[in-house]
């Protein structure tokens, strides 16, 4: 268990090694999909009630491999670079080591500091995933990754749109 805390914390240090590591280490999966289990759990209980941290916790958990799907098809298929190679493996690892910042939105349930905790561990997330898919889709390009997870978002934030208008809230 202490390499599994050891690897999140280098990940949320945004160490570009770390995502190296875990992008060729097939045996790294498991500790990927912990963690974001754990993260998905966390988030769920910064929305603070009951019933709301287990639909948010799943809901997190489903949006977060639609995106990990997404990225990876548009990186790989619609904007790759010359250099680009990796399978769906690689970059689900990647970007389970990025999920490792969002424990911190455990902290949701701070009286006066919940938006706050939900908002840094957002965007140390965000933060995490561009180096995540940058190094497993061995860009060159900082912009690119940045691109990729903007576009994946987008795509994720539409069909969870579409799914809320067919299911409701």
């Amino acid at each position: 268990m202490t390499s599994l805390i050891q690897r999140m914390i280098r990940a949320a240090k945004l160490d570009t090694n770390l995502y190296e590591e875990v992008e060729a280490d097939p045996k790294a999966m498991r500790q990927a999909m912990l963690i974001v289990v754990i993260s998905s759990i966390a988030a769920g209980i910064g929305s603070v009630s009951v019933s709301g941290m287990i639909l948010t916790s799943i809901s997190a958990l489903i949006s977060w491999y639609i995106w990990a799907y997404l990225t990876y098809f548009i990186g790989t298929r619609l904007l790759p670079e010359p250099q680009t190679h990796a399978d769906h493996g690689q970059l689900l690892r990647t970007l389970g080591f990025a999920a490792s910042p969002g424990l911190v939105q455990a902290g949701g349930m701070i009286p006066g500091l919940g938006p706050l905790m939900i908002t840094i561990g957002s965007i140390w997330m965000l933060v995490a995933t561009v180096i995540a898919v940058r190094q497993a889709l061995d860009y060159s390009s900082t912009g690119r990754a940045i691109g990729v997870c903007i576009i994946g978002w987008l795509a994720q934030m539409f069909i969870r749109l579409v799914m809320r208008a067919f299911f409701g809230n």
